[in-house]
């Protein structure tokens, strides 16, 4: 375990594991022109459109859990790389459609396979992406990820303790 790891807190370790992933990504895919935060939108709008959808960009936000309005900014500088089109969604006016083009999806095949090869050096001393013990943490995040978490507000009447 890491230097001061072992009295950690579980938010602090996962603060610090969501860190070095986030700056590992942004290493392994800045040679493709992305950013740890573009991969997200490129590579849900990739399994997005393989599963037949064209979401919309708050569909896209919901989806990867990113600000509506980060994924709109992201979105605009996708496009001017030629990596997504944005279209207006003819059912609502209001809502943008994300599609990726060619040269978007190519270079998202190949961000996948990147990311995945540093997935597996990730989980490897799990066992690796496919081991039992991998399963088990992705099981556990996705666990934590479903729990609502809404912090309580100071000085909110509703969450204050009451004693009896």
């Amino acid at each position: 375990m890491s230097e001061g790891s072992s009295h950690a807190t579980p938010g602090f370790l996962v603060w610090r594991l969501a860190n070095k992933w986030r700056v590992a990504v942004d290493r392994a895919v800045a040679p493709l022109g992305l950013t740890h935060a573009q991969y997200s939108v490129v590579a849900s709008l990739y399994g997005m459109q393989r599963a037949g959808e064209r979401p919309s960009q708050r569909r896209l936000a919901d989806h990867t859990g990113l600000e509506a309005l980060y994924v709109s900014k992201l979105a605009r500088a996708l496009e001017a790389a030629g990596l997504v089109e944005r279209t207006r969604d003819p059912r609502d006016p209001r809502a943008v459609q994300l599609a990726l083009t060619d040269q978007g999806e190519s270079v998202t095949r190949e961000a996948i396979a990147v990311v995945r090869e540093l997935l597996q050096l990730l989980l490897e001393p799990l066992g690796g992406l496919d081991a039992p013990r991998a399963r088990a943490f992705t099981g556990e995040l996705t666990t934590l990820l479903d729990a609502p978490l809404d912090p309580p507000v100071p000085n909110d009447e509703s969450t204050r303790r009451r004693t009896p």
